[in-house]
């Protein structure tokens, strides 16, 4: 268990405890979810060019090295998490209860403070009264085999330990996915439930630690699932990012142009339906991501260590 003595250095004391067992019951309702789940992303993409993929969806279990590697990873990006949910709270009651809704493509109300962000979004608009702002994140996490250089894969776990943190401090929806292809003929496709808005657990930031570099990467496939998912949720805000390190590359063919093709046509279609993309690049094809998503939808992230908290504040930028 996690005291919450942080003691006098600072740093939080872990003790070994009898972990609690899940119950039969808890045990068969997360069989059920995980069932549910790869029924729900094979209907997904069973209109698009991934029909034929073979497609399994993982809910990744956690242990206690999970809960000592949450710790260590934590324990140095909460101050920095906590001070950005506090400057954002009060600016979140203040928007829930103004007369007028900020940060719209339209409305009826001219922001001139809103221009400064370049997004186009300066407008205010009336807000029914039974309307409250709302917003839901997805996250999108390559785990290509690529991603063990160079520091990648523990940027990209503190990045999605700030954004979870971040998430539950604002009582924001989150989900949180991975996903990786070609680990064998039969699993071509593989997608890591790792936190899903429709089961949540006070656990699912220790899952998060199963995040690890994998196979080749399906890019276009997982964005599909993660958009539609995000597509249906009631919340206004709708806001996908995409942490990946390399251009898509599964086998047989898709690469180059045609995966491009495929991920641009996606980006697209659920624009369309009310969805905001970003994609986060950490690695060496940072040029040929921007082209695919577009300048606009880009940020670059050179440098790894101010990643989560970029992160963490640009996802406050759309409350």
């Amino acid at each position: 268990m996690e005291s919450s003595d942080l003691g006098e250095n600072g740093s939080p004391k872990v003790h070994q405890a009898n972990p609690d067992l899940m119950s039969e019951d808890a045990k068969q309702k997360e069989r059920d979810f995980r069932k549910k789940l790869n029924r729900d992303v094979r209907q997904v993409v069973s209109e698009s060019i991934h029909k034929g993929v073979k497609l399994i969806v993982h809910r990744p279990d956690y242990v206690l090295e999970s809960k000592q590697e949450y710790v260590s990873l934590s324990k140095e990006l909460m101050p920095v998490v906590q001070e950005i949910a506090r400057k954002t709270l009060p600016l979140l009651e203040q928007e829930t209860s103004s007369e007028f809704a900020r940060y719209h493509y339209y409305g009826s109300k001219f922001q001139a403070d809103s221009i400064a962000y370049q997004d186009y979004r300066y407008f205010a608009k009336k807000r029914p009264p039974t309307e409250s702002p709302s917003l839901v994140v997805g996250l999108r996490v390559d785990e290509s085999a690529s991603m063990a250089a160079f520091g990648r894969l523990e940027a990209a776990k503190r990045a999605v330990i700030a954004v979870y943190e971040f998430c539950q401090i604002c009582n924001i929806p989150i989900l949180i996915y991975g996903d990786t292809a070609d680990v064998s003929k039969m699993e071509q496709m593989s997608i890591f439930a790792y936190t899903d808005f429709h089961k949540t657990d006070p656990n699912d930031r220790f899952r998060l630690m199963g995040i690890r570099p994998r196979s080749n990467n399906r890019d276009g496939m997982a964005l599909r699932i993660m958009a539609e998912r995000l597509a249906v949720s009631p919340q206004e805000t709708k806001l996908l990012i995409s942490i990946s390190d390399g251009q898509p590359k599964a086998m047989d063919d898709y690469t180059g142009s045609y995966a491009a093709q495929d991920m641009q046509m996606t980006i697209s279609e659920y624009e369309r339906k009310g969805l905001t993309f970003l994609a986060a690049a950490i690695g060496q094809d940072k040029d040929v991501i921007s082209h695919i998503y577009g300048k606009e939808r880009f940020l670059d992230i050179t440098n790894l260590n101010d990643f989560p908290g970029k992160l963490v504040r640009i996802i406050s930028r759309y409350l």
